[in-house]
């Protein structure tokens, strides 16, 4: 999580969408800058809104505006995929080591999912508890000039996003089967994304 006091802005880290790059290229003009433990760095919306929002609405006497980055849920996962399929993680549960990505995201639709397959929502990261979106700007990943546009405005200068906490590449093919059971399962995070892609920015 990222806060810019100055652009009355909180930067939510949604996980595997490049919020380390983020980290990087906005650090000269943070002033709160959260990377440990993990469950803070990446805080969803409902619990920023609980526990930040409250104080920093009494601190300043403003509506901070909030901003996230989703992906396309088969990318995502892909990268989760990926990421838990390094050779540090062989022989823990959450290793994704001798699961085909077909049976890694077949895991992730059912309700009880393996250890491995637990890699939160996207859908819920962003969401207020009303169950509306409760970020103020919403972007897709995919969409980088946009964010880069949004990003550049604020905080008035040029934004270069480095390349930072990738996962290594693979080819990895979604079957035509599972994808349709991943919508049918989990038709939110598609619906989400697909949102972040008609939401307006500021300007």
């Amino acid at each position: 999580m990222l806060v810019f006091w100055e652009q009355n802005l909180v930067l939510l880290a949604v996980p595997k969408t490049g919020s380390t790059a983020l980290m990087s290229g906005l650090r000269k003009n943070v002033t709160m800058l959260v990377t440990n433990p993990p469950h803070l760095k990446h805080a969803p919306f409902y619990r920023y809104h609980r526990f930040l929002h409250p104080y920093f609405k009494q601190a300043g006497g403003k509506q901070m505006d909030t901003a996230a980055v989703i992906r396309d849920p088969v990318d995502w996962l892909g990268s989760w995929y990926r990421y838990r399929h390094r050779d540090d993680l062989i022989g823990h549960q959450n290793s994704t080591r001798g699961v085909s990505f077909d049976d890694f995201v077949l895991e992730y639709t059912k309700d009880d999912r393996r250890p491995f397959a637990r890699v939160g929502s996207q859908y819920q990261f962003v969401r207020d508890k009303e169950d509306d979106i409760g970020v103020t700007f919403l972007f897709q990943y995919e969409d980088q000039p946009r964010l880069l546009s949004f990003l550049e405005r604020r905080f008035d200068r040029k934004i270069e996003l480095p390349l930072k906490n990738v996962s290594p590449k693979m080819d990895l093919t979604l079957s035509t089967e599972v994808e349709a059971e991943l919508r049918r399962a989990r038709p939110e995070e598609f619906t989400t994304w697909e949102i972040a892609g008609r939401i307006l920015d500021d300007e």
